[in-house]
């Protein structure tokens, strides 16, 4: 059936159907996406990065590790500094000083790598002697002596030096002339006397007015020391930077150090039996 044949009736019903629907309505265009710089306040990126470190949002585990840090280093810090003023005496002394302590060690290790072999001497000697009963005996015998000359009941003579302490003002005392008897001892003094009085093992010093007290026996200056042992040793170890010739100078006083071939330790102590030790051999 062609157009023309379409009825009145048709038309009709068409108009109708069209009355009674809405009208259409163009589809609104899509509003384009803000750029993320354009919402809000427009800031930048270095502005937002600012916002967010500043201020400062500190939880309370932060600050804790905060502390703890803190209290580490710090730690660290006092330790370091402990440790540079220790060397700081070291560090401000002269190279040749330096090269004297260093000769001063080795000498102290040379004296006891002989003292060890002297004894492992003195045991093979025991082990291949013929005669061991003998060979005691006379061991027995030098060890007596050699006791008798630390405990200072025998008179002893040998190399060493004599320094003597001139004290004027007044200014000396006794823990002064106890720092030199601990320095001669360990730079390897055998045989020490202090004016009239021995210096043994239990020796105490004490201030005594104007002079110094040696196991109860007042001295006084000028203070004349007579040690026996190596000379190369005793003098260096007195004049080390920091030492007891410093230490005393430093009091006004005058100390004079003097090697000699042959120094005579006659001051004499009187045995004393021990009331409480006694001997383990059976």
């Amino acid at each position: 059936m062609s157009n023309q044949d379409e009825t009145p009736q048709d038309e009709t019903r068409e108009n109708r159907l069209r009355k009674e629907l809405p009208e259409e309505v163009p589809a609104a265009a899509a509003e384009p996406a803000k750029a993320p710089e354009e919402e809000g306040t427009g800031l930048t990126g270095r502005q937002r990065l600012a916002q967010g470190l500043w201020p400062p949002r500190v939880t309370r585990a932060q600050l804790i590790v905060a502390l703890l840090l803190f209290g580490l280093g710090f730690g660290l810090a006092v330790q370091v500094a402990s440790n540079s003023d220790g060397d700081s005496a070291l560090r401000g002394a002269r190279q040749e000083d330096l090269v004297r302590i260093l000769d001063e060690l080795d000498d102290r290790t040379q004296r006891l790598e002989d003292e060890k072999q002297g004894l492992e001497k003195q045991r093979d000697e025991l082990e291949n002697s013929s005669n061991q009963a003998e060979e005691a005996r006379k061991q027995t015998v030098e060890k007596e002596r050699q006791l008798g000359i630390l405990a200072g009941t025998v008179a002893a003579q040998g190399p060493g030096v004599t320094m003597t302490i001139d004290d004027t003002k007044g200014t000396v005392e006794a823990d002064m002339l106890l720092d030199a008897i601990q320095e001669l001892r360990a730079a390897g003094a055998e045989a020490i006397q202090v004016n009239d009085v021995r210096v043994v093992a239990g020796t105490y010093l004490t201030d005594a007015g104007n002079g110094v007290s040696v196991d109860g026996n007042k001295i006084n200056a000028p203070y004349r020391f007579k040690v026996i042992g190596k000379p190369q040793d005793l003098e260096p170890a007195l004049n080390i930077p920091g030492g007891v010739v410093q230490t005393l100078e430093k009091e006004q006083a005058t100390v004079t150090i003097e090697r000699s071939d042959k120094i005579v330790v006659d001051a004499l102590r009187a045995a004393k039996r021990p009331d409480y030790a006694r001997s383990s051999s059976q």
